[in-house]
């Protein structure tokens, strides 16, 4: 009897395998849902909507992109952590959500380095210290000489505590020997308003929202966060220029789902995107925001998000923070 319940065992096991293979070869059937963490009209909900359709296109179901804000991209985060592991609820993984936030809130409820199976990281977007015009200095020399003959005379406004703006700007002032003071907002719609309006100075933010402002010259671009100089920006040094390498960091935008998820939906889906951005209107209107193609693999975008939530783990230590 033991015998017979061994054998329906090892039937039942490989069974159940072969119907997981069977599912994951004919994925996807039905409607596949992209969750962006955050609230309509930011950089993540912008590269979600122009990537949804192609995508949807290239695998053959609708995507269709839902927005899960609260708790700075934690929330919507943990619901695609928490999903079945299937393809049909996928996530858009942000630097804020897998490395900045977790780094610093030791409450989040999910591990970003365990819980999620990254897929592919659509495109990777440059940050920028800004500051509003009636700042002293108009440029890196003069700016980082102001901040450091002053210490806590400044502030520097962000999307949140936790955020990659405020982060990024922790390990630049690790780094640069700085002292300026953390203004938190809830957004950086809020953040960039007050810093136009000269209630803050300084803003370290994504360069798609911060962009429209300093076109205007409402804001004044002092560093960039980029491979190299970038073409809108051709007068401003990046960070590695000015000997700040470590602080060349650019946000990322992937799409990743629960752990576990079947290597074939894993593979279909970056396919799916790879072949979304062969399309050069889709790309146009990614590159359109102040985003780089990225396009690269599960492997390779796993690497990443590990090496991004390492980098602010240490600027937590380093600099002490913790949530207020």
């Amino acid at each position: 009897m033991k015998k017979r319940f061994v054998v329906w065992g090892m039937a039942g096991a490989l069974l159940g395998t072969w119907g997981s293979l069977a599912m994951a070869q004919a994925y996807p059937t039905k409607t596949i849902k992209l969750q962006v963490p955050f609230a309509p009209g930011g950089t993540t909900d912008i590269i979600a909507r122009v990537i949804a359709d192609p995508l949807g296109k290239a695998l053959g179901q609708v995507v269709v992109v839902e927005n899960k804000a609260g708790g700075g991209g934690v929330v919507g985060a943990n619901e695609t952590a928490k999903s079945a592991p299937d393809g049909y609820s996928l996530g858009m993984a942000t630097v804020s959500t897998t490395a900045a936030n977790p780094a610093i809130n030791t409450k989040i409820p999910y591990n970003p380095l365990t819980d999620f199976t990254p897929i592919i990281n659509i495109a990777a977007t440059p940050n920028v210290i800004a500051v509003n015009p009636s700042f002293p200095a108009k440029d890196y020399k003069g700016f980082l000489q102001e901040v450091k003959a002053n210490p806590g005379k400044y502030s520097y406004s962000s999307s949140g505590t936790g955020g990659i703006g405020h982060l990024q700007t922790e390990l630049f002032k690790s780094l640069s020997g700085t002292f300026i003071t953390h203004i938190p907002y809830r957004g950086a719609g809020p953040a960039l308003n007050d810093t136009v309006a000269g209630q803050v100075p300084m803003i370290f933010d994504n360069l798609p929202s911060a962009l429209p402002f300093i076109k205007d010259n409402r804001l004044v671009p002092i560093v960039v966060a980029a491979p190299q100089r970038l073409a809108v920006l051709p007068n401003v040094p990046t960070f590695k220029e000015v000997g700040l390498e470590a602080v060349n960091r650019m946000a990322y935008y992937g799409i990743y789902g629960p752990k576990g998820l079947p290597k074939e939906v894993v593979d279909k889906i970056n396919a799916g995107v790879r072949k979304a951005l062969e399309d050069p209107a889709v790309r146009k209107r990614i590159e359109d925001t102040g985003s780089l193609i990225v396009a690269n693999t599960p492997e390779q975008f796993a690497a990443q998000m590990k090496a991004e939530f390492d980098v602010y783990k240490k600027v937590v230590d380093t600099q002490k923070l913790r949530l207020d």
